[in-house]
């Protein structure tokens, strides 16, 4: 059986003891334990170690090394219990161990998955132009169950949602205002379907877009006057009524109604 020889402080790592043990063959290095294991089994020279009792400390030596690793994921930022736990699978820390590691910091209060999603969700409110339903895949992502995602996502009242979208709305709109409404609503929705607002939210946001403003007509004039100068650029080496098939075509299929594609036809004619 072996028996404790020595025991001495890590030089790296004033936390950590290396233990020396004799079983007959002198003496040898066996093992390193936190300090705190070493209080727990109080361990010191002449113990003898039996099977059983080095099981215990291997494993709870263990849970101390991966708790330590958790301290210092977590030191970073807040993390969500499913992040902790792939953190844990990548350093190779077996199951068991984890569950250790997990529900001691429940404990000690440095997990808190509820309290993780609810400032997820402000700072992406308070920082992004992301809807809920991008977030909440996001906070799936990060392990979150659903129902403390959806509890999270109270805190995103429909007057934020609506703000943001319609800011989406009118940046995107500037951006791509040279193209049809037809064309632009399309692309809006889109965006903002990508950016996770709900069918609610975008229907909203839609029916106060430029389309519905005073200058509509003037703004989609505009519009077809730049889109229908870059065509006529591709189209001209084609005359009389192919040009003005080609013409009537491509700006249908850039959004335009026909009624508005045969009067700038007709009005460039006049030039």
């Amino acid at each position: 059986m072996a028996v404790i020889t020595k025991i001495s402080v890590q030089k790296k790592n004033h936390d950590r003891y290396n233990i020396f043990v004799d079983e007959g063959k002198g003496e040898k290095f066996a093992f390193s334990v936190d300090e705190d294991v070493l209080i727990k089994y109080q361990l010191k020279k002449g113990i003898e170690l039996e099977d059983l009792m080095l099981t215990e400390v291997h494993f709870h030596d263990d849970i101390r090394k991966a708790y330590n690793l958790a301290i210092n994921y977590l030191a970073r930022r807040m993390r969500s219990e499913g992040e902790v736990r792939e953190y844990l699978i990548t350093k190779e820390v077996e199951t068991p161990v984890i569950t250790e590691v997990i529900s001691k910091l429940y404990k000690n209060q440095f997990l808190n998955d509820a309290e993780f999603a609810a400032a997820f969700v402000r700072t992406q409110i308070n920082t992004t132009d992301k809807g809920p339903l991008q977030i909440k895949r996001e906070l799936k992502e990060k392990k979150i169950d659903s129902t403390v995602a959806e509890d999270a996502l109270k805190d995103y009242s429909f007057d934020e949602q609506v703000e943001t979208a319609e800011q989406l709305c009118r940046k995107y709109t500037e951006k791509n205002k040279r193209e049809s409404f037809r064309s632009l609503k399309l692309k809006v929705e889109q965006q903002l379907i990508r950016k996770g607002f709900s069918f609610d939210i975008i229907q909203l946001v839609l029916a106060n877009s430029p389309e519905q403003e005073d200058d509509a007509d003037q703004l989609e004039l505009e519009a077809i006057t730049y889109q229908g100068e870059k065509l006529h650029r591709k189209y001209e080496k084609h005359s009389g009524y192919e040009y003005k098939q080609k013409m009537k075509q491509a700006l249908y299929r850039k959004g335009f109604p026909i009624e508005l594609i045969e009067r700038y036809l007709q009005e460039k004619d006049t030039f």
